[in-house]
């Protein structure tokens, strides 16, 4: 009986959309639907291909805003275990996708070093390389399950801003070896390629700890959207300092204040102050089914699924409430815990058929514990515009109808 349901439950995570959830998907209830052979044992299959495709049965994809200056996001209620598949990793653009050719494509690292020196992407990839499981995470992720919220939000509109990755590339420090770092150099510029030249200030602690110049995730090279042909990648921090199409690593005394860590991703907080360089990402949790837009059929076992991370090391545990946070049940890690990697938890619950508010909470090594909506507020104010990671709760009418639980 728990078998069954939920196996029924995880065909819901990734195979087709759940009901009511067309409207999500572009283009997704308008293709032709797929016919398949009354006995497929009797025909011949497909022949091979260059590139795999997913079955015609499988209906995914982010959902773009179309704007170069902009984002499209990870269909999290769609996925099994703890990768996500790279074609689905969410974007942030400040000004498109630009079009870089790897064999030109120069990295010049300057200012206050022993040698200045260029890199290619050959130098790169001819050093010792690393290959290690991270999320990665937008500081705005969560913002529409705080300002605006409805009850009509999906694990995707609300926390789609995330992805959680293979990366392979050269550690920061292998680099600055090779040039030589000066006396006062505390902080270091990074400049991306793009039309925006985004850049942001990061801490020589940080490049000398565990960033990474990365040319592959999953496996193969960075996706154009993803950073090709090399992002910096910062490990549990805020996805805007993981500059992509990166150009430039110059060495400064002091972080260079420039547009996109003042106009921008600096937080207001109630007492008229602000938070700047507010890099950490905090324990955060998302439950991905049941949610919004699925709907429970009739009372019996659940599968409650869900992913959670921590920019300060590993989870170490997970609860599930089904009784909005009266009560907190400890849910099952799906693997081993990785630092600064996203991991997926379940819990089994029978529900009997009343209403319920199912909710998550992530703790991670350092013994943080994820707040609740109204703590969150408490701390950060209604103005707050970042590192949104309050506990989500989502309802379960009695009629099986799973909606977004707005300020639970």
């Amino acid at each position: 009986m728990v078998g069954g349901t939920a196996a029924a439950a995880g065909a819901l995570l990734f195979g087709t959309l759940p009901d009511g959830a067309e409207g999500q998907i572009p283009g997704a209830g308008s293709a032709v639907p797929p016919v398949a052979p009354p006995d497929p044992t009797k025909v011949l299959g497909a022949p091979t291909s260059a590139v795999s495709a997913r079955s015609p049965f499988v209906v995914t994809g982010r959902n773009p805003t179309g704007a170069v200056a902009g984002s499209s996001l990870t269909p999290l209620h769609q996925f099994s275990g703890n990768i996500t598949p790279t074609d689905l990793q969410f974007e942030r653009h400040h000004a498109g996708v630009p079009t870089i050719d790897p064999a030109t494509w120069k990295l010049m690292v300057h200012g206050l070093v022993d040698r200045e020196m260029i890199f290619t992407l050959d130098d790169l990839m001819s050093l010792p390389s690393e290959t290690r499981v991270h999320f990665l995470e937008c500081s705005g992720n969560g913002r529409l399950g705080y300002k605006g919220a409805r009850p009509e939000l999906s694990p995707q509109n609300i926390d789609g801003l995330l992805c959680n990755a293979e990366w392979t590339g050269v550690p920061v420090k292998t680099l600055l070896a090779e040039v030589g770092v000066k006396s006062g150099a505390e902080w270091a510029l990074a400049e991306g390629g793009d039309a925006a030249l985004m850049s942001r200030s990061v801490p020589m602690s940080k490049l000398m700890d565990d960033a990474m110049f990365v040319y592959a995730q999953n496996g193969e090279p960075l996706r154009p959207a993803g950073g090709y042909p090399v992002r910096l990648f910062l490990p549990g921090w805020e996805g805007n300092t993981n500059v992509k199409w990166l150009r430039r690593l110059e060495l400064v005394s002091e972080p260079n204040m420039s547009k996109d860590e003042t106009s921008k991703y600096t937080d207001p907080l109630p007492n008229n102050t602000a938070r700047i360089f507010s890099f950490e990402l905090d324990a955060k949790s998302t439950l991905t089914y049941p949610t919004f837009p699925n709907t429970l059929k009739k009372p019996g076992w659940v599968q409650v699924s869900g992913l959670a991370w921590s920019g300060r090391g590993r989870v170490t545990a997970v609860d599930v409430s089904v009784d909005g946070g009266a009560t907190w049940i400890a849910a099952r890690l799906m693997g081993e815990p990785q630092p600064k990697a996203a991991i997926r938890f379940n819990h089994m619950w029978k529900w009997d058929g009343t209403p319920a508010t199912l909710m998550s909470r992530a703790v991670d090594e350092t013994g943080y514990v994820q707040p609740s909506f109204a703590a969150f507020k408490a701390g950060r104010g209604p103005g707050t515009d970042y590192h949104y990671n309050n506990i989500r709760g989502w309802k379960v009418a009695a009629d099986g109808v799973v909606t977004f639980a707005v300020e639970v």
